[in-house]
This record gives structure tokens, sequence and C-alpha cells, in this order.
């Protein structure tokens, strides 16, 4: 982004998205048995949990194991950094930029286990030049 413009709302969603991205390849290296299947598993978690850091759904059950609970953790982090310290960011803004990666997952996860991972990897790497 160029230094002498203002932020848009969309660009605050790129890097709402690569922050969660930034977690979940660091989550993928950290654990070379962790697939696409369970990224999604642990993404929908996610929602859960950060509903409830922010209040809500609390009726909604977070189904926890070692496998995704760091998915979990990052996505309440990344929460936690943007409510309340860039405006316009709802939870519901964050909760549809999940689903987005989880359509992305999703999709990916068609061409192989970790197919989401080979995708996304490289941008993460390159994400300082955005």
């Amino acid at each position: 982004m160029c230094k002498n413009r203002q932020m848009t709302t969309e660009d605050t969603y790129l890097l709402l998205l690569m922050d969660i991205e930034a977690d979940l390849v660091t989550e993928y290296e950290r654990n070379p048995n962790l697939t696409d299947t369970q990224c999604i598993f642990g993404l929908e978690n996610a929602k859960v949990a950060v509903k409830q850091r922010f209040g809500f759904g609390k009726s909604e059950t977070i189904k926890r194991n070692p496998e995704i609970d760091n998915i979990i953790n990052g996505c309440v982090q990344v929460a936690n950094k943007y409510f309340g310290k860039i405006d316009g960011i709802t939870l519901k803004d964050f909760i549809t930029q999940i689903d987005k990666i989880m359509r992305s997952v999703r999709r990916h996860s068609e061409h192989g286990h970790r197919a989401y991972y080979q995708f996304v990897k490289d941008y993460v790497k390159n994400k300082n030049l955005y």
C-alpha cells in the first residue's frame, strides 16, 4: 500500500485475511500432519470462539483438540487485534472473512490433503510486499 493514501475498509479486510492466513501457514508448518479438513474444522470452531470472546454464541460449543487449538487461539488473537482498534470491523465482518478463507480451503483441498497450504504459503511469505 502506498504510504500517502488513506487505508480503506477493503485494505483492512485484506490485512485481516492476511493475518489469519499467516497464522494458518504457521500452523501448517508447525504441524506437518494438519490437513485442510482439520483446518476447516478449526476455522469453524474459531468462529464460535471469537463470538464467545465478545459475548455472543454462549450456547454454541467449541470442539477442541490439539490439532486445531492453535487455529482457534490464533483467530481469537487476530480478532482481539482488530476489534475496538480498527474502525468499522464488526463481529459479522470478521466471521465473513473466516468464511472466505474456509471457502478457499475447501476449493483447494480438492487437489490434495494440504493443497490450501501449498497455495497460500507463498502469498503469506510475501505479505510484506503489500
